[in-house]
């Protein structure tokens, strides 16, 4: 791969008129602008990062998350691509490129979740065990669903994922001008793309990172080839995705340490004792020991310069200053990853994540396992999820009965066609487009999608106050 071609300007439909030639900025800091104006971008601050249903003020949201990964993203471009150029690893890179890398890596943090449905990873997971469970049971004109879809098409509904869902709304349903949604740039698309394969194809036991996940729905596979094609990056990530799963990662891990400590989920002591006790033996090599040692020590430190100068809450201090700390190292060892494998990065062939080519590799995996077992499987966030997955059995069921029957020569009930009067006209329209001239099958399969599209684009009050006004609730 090389830069010329990944740095595609490219989108689904061109822009001609003698206005826009005259406009200063480069094609991504247009997308920049697209996005912040967007309804879409504004939903996320009603979206749960972690806490379902939280009423707090100070835990993060979607958006905030997604501020926070776009920074976060526009540094590491920063610090990766001049120490490329310092130490000539690519001589075609210049600083225009520098410049749009940047550009391109802060709007791909702002977009990086904006296909997430409500209610956090939970209403990811729902999704996914709802259709797994409640498919194979499912009929139309007596025939079951599963023998009238493809297998690909079940397994995009049954693997359920944001990621591919974040392309759909970007490329789709995100109507503005014409179905073309947001109209980004290719390289901008391809960034957010972590995963550049299709629900058949997911394989979490080959080792390489790329396999985890599916990428795209059956239902946008043309846009992805075109994506991939123009960019240069056919059957591997594009470099640039290498980079904003590590500033996600640094991101969500970091807030969801803060988060815990300052909601109680875990105290000071607890989280100190844990990262003297249970994760040092993950350090593969000294180097790798001493970061983590230093990161520990610091918190020490911390803590004991809070105590010294009688800072009110010297616990909830340390912390604070601490995670600022960890997201410098991690930013640091995320762009030594990057810059250390630069060629298998831009031959396709590397399969890790940044981190884990690196010496930060314990110090993340101790955030995210310690966040997983004080926070993620606690009490509280079972009881929130509980009630959250009450909502989404209701709204699936009704939906999807509803919408096996709209647009076809079966008769539904009253219910049922006013429950697809409820469904946004945006997202009836890309359905009409998409539809188009289509088979039994794939008519099928994008009213299935029609649901999933419906509800990813709920915010997680919405949902809540559909479910209350549909259940009569008060």
């Amino acid at each position: 791969m090389n830069w010329k071609e990944l740095l595609c300007e490219k989108r689904r439909r061109s822009f001609t008129t003698s206005s826009v030639s005259s406009d200063p900025r480069n094609e991504f800091q247009k997308d920049y602008h697209r996005i912040i104006g967007s309804a879409s971008f504004r939903r996320l601050q009603d979206k749960t990062q972690v806490f379902p249903l939280d009423r707090g003020d100070f835990v993060r949201t979607r958006l905030t998350h997604s501020l926070e990964v776009s920074s976060f993203a526009k540094s590491l471009g920063q610090m990766i691509f001049r120490n490329i150029i310092q130490y000539k690893k690519d001589s075609d890179l210049t600083e225009e490129d520098i410049s749009k890398i940047c550009s391109v890596l802060e709007c791909a943090g702002l977009i990086h979740d904006i296909g997430n449905p409500p209610f956090g990873h939970f209403g990811e997971d729902y999704v996914r065990d709802w259709f797994g469970r409640n498919l194979p049971e499912l009929e139309l004109g007596g025939r079951k669903l599963i023998d009238i879809l493809t297998p690909q098409m079940t397994a995009d509904l049954c693997h359920f994922e944001g990621n591919a869902q974040a392309l759909r709304l970007l490329t789709k349903l995100h109507f503005l001008v014409d179905e073309y949604g947001m109209n980004l740039t290719y390289t901008l698309l391809n960034t957010i793309i972590k995963y550049p394969v299709s629900s058949t194809e997911i394989n979490k036991k080959s080792g390489n990172i790329k396999d985890k996940k599916m990428g795209y729905y059956y239902a946008d596979k043309d846009i992805f080839e075109d994506i991939v094609t123009n960019t240069g990056a056919v059957g591997c990530r594009h470099p640039l995705a290498f980079i904003l799963e590590a500033a996600d990662d640094i991101a969500y891990k970091t807030a969801d340490t803060e988060d815990a400590v300052k909601k109680g989920f875990i105290t000071y002591a607890q989280l100190l004792d844990e990262l003297k006790n249970n994760y040092i033996g993950r350090c593969a090599d000294d180097g790798e020991r001493e970061e983590y040692n230093r990161a520990v020590e610091k918190l020490e430190g911390y803590y004991a310069s809070a105590v010294e100068k009688k800072v009110s809450s010297p616990e909830q201090n340390a912390v604070q200053r601490w995670i600022i700390y960890v997201q410098g190292v991690l930013l640091r060892c995320a762009s030594y990853g990057f810059t250390s494998n630069y060629q298998a990065i831009m031959e396709g062939t590397f399969p890790y994540e940044l981190l884990a080519a690196s010496h930060g590799n314990a110090i993340a995996y101790a955030l995210g396992d310690i966040a997983y077992r004080y926070v993620f499987r606690s009490k509280e966030i079972y009881k929130l999820e509980i009630a959250a997955g009450e909502i989404y059995e209701f709204l699936l069921t009704k939906l999807t009965r509803a919408a096996i029957l709209y647009d076809t020569e079966y008769e539904s009930s009253a219910i049922e066609q006013r429950i697809m009067r409820l469904v946004s006209e945006n997202y009836i329209r890309a359905y009409r487009v998409s539809s188009d001239g289509k088979d039994e099958a794939e008519k099928l399969y994008l009213r299935l999608m029609l649901v999933t599209d419906y509800i990813c684009g709920m915010t997680d009050g919405y949902a809540r106050k559909l479910y209350r006004e549909l259940s009569g609730i008060e």
